[in-house]
């Protein structure tokens, strides 16, 4: 059974489509990282997932339960980090703590005091006197203590220094070892996607671009530099199997392929009668910006 199945969600805010249409499948143990552009629909996607938001169409089931209809029990079972830390700036580390404590069967003060570090010799401190990255360190604490089945993280590692990010993910890294759970995050760190995730979903505008493992991303994808082409050339290599996106450049056009860089040189020689085409493949930083970075 899928730890998270949605199908169709769709969502707006007033006369903005958040999401149009998207689906997400994840399996016990994955770690699937999505990225994209702020207003993409990460947040939106993340909250309707947890029964914080409603789907005005399509479906929802977390461990095979409505969270709408369910919602203790799935909240029981999984871990949060919102984007926004604002939620319980009035009240100290302790009392944050405590208040999971009773609200989470699972928590685990010692793994509590550990996530925490430095922040754990004074837990009278509130949560407004924290710096942002102190305060983001918290809120993780919260959300992974309690070793949740899933885990749920709004761009995790904001307001946190490079160092913190580091010890994040290896914290993460050894949670889902330790206790097999499964974490869906976003984040604008490509490095981070990289380093932690085992499958990318790429949003673009309420709509799911890409949705791949990062292991194929890195051999089956790659970007064609392309010189300035006439519409009809431009309609013909729009035609060609594989294309996801063309982007101009100047006086050139970048073509993304869900391909191996030799099939699609092939591909277009084929099609364009042109010879010696420069396909190469990219890291995921690149690529993410040859997605939604302008297209024809």
């Amino acid at each position: 059974m899928s730890v998270l199945e949605m199908q169709d969600i769709q969502r707006s805010f007033g006369k903005v489509q958040a999401l149009r249409g998207v689906s997400l499948s994840v399996q016990p143990g994955e770690v699937v990282g999505l990225i994209g552009r702020n207003g993409a629909g990460k947040s939106t996607l993340l909250k309707i997932a947890l029964g914080l938001l409603h789907a005005e169409r399509g479906s929802v089931q977390v461990f095979g339960l409505d969270p709408w209809q369910d919602p203790v029990e799935v909240k029981r079972r999984v871990g949060l980090v919102p984007e926004d830390d604002n939620v319980f700036l009035g009240v100290s580390i302790r009392q944050l703590c405590d208040l999971h404590g009773v609200l989470y069967p699972s928590w685990d003060e010692a793994l509590a005091q550990r996530l925490l570090g430095a922040l754990a010799q004074d837990m009278s401190v509130r949560i407004d006197r924290l710096s942002k990255g102190q305060a983001r360190r918290v809120m993780l604490t919260c959300a992974m203590a309690h070793r949740p089945e899933l885990l749920l993280l709004d761009e995790p590692a904001g307001g946190l220094d490079p160092s913190a990010r580091r010890e994040f993910l290896e914290l993460a890294i050894e949670l889902l070892n330790d206790a097999g759970s499964t974490i869906v995050f976003s984040s604008h760190y490509m490095g981070d996607i990289e380093r932690i995730a085992g499958r990318v979903v790429v949003l673009d505008q309420g709509q799911k671009l890409l949705d791949e493992e990062l292991d194929a991303l890195k051999e089956r994808y790659c970007v064609a530099a392309l010189p300035s082409l006439a519409p009809d050339r431009l309609a013909a290599l729009q035609g060609l199997p594989g294309l996801l996106r063309t982007r101009p450049r100047g006086d050139a056009v970048h073509a993304v392929f869900a391909l191996e860089p030799e099939t699609a040189a092939a591909a277009i020689g084929q099609q364009l009668g042109i010879e010696h085409v420069q396909c190469a493949r990219v890291n995921l930083e690149e690529l993410f910006i040859h997605l939604v970075g302008g297209q024809t």
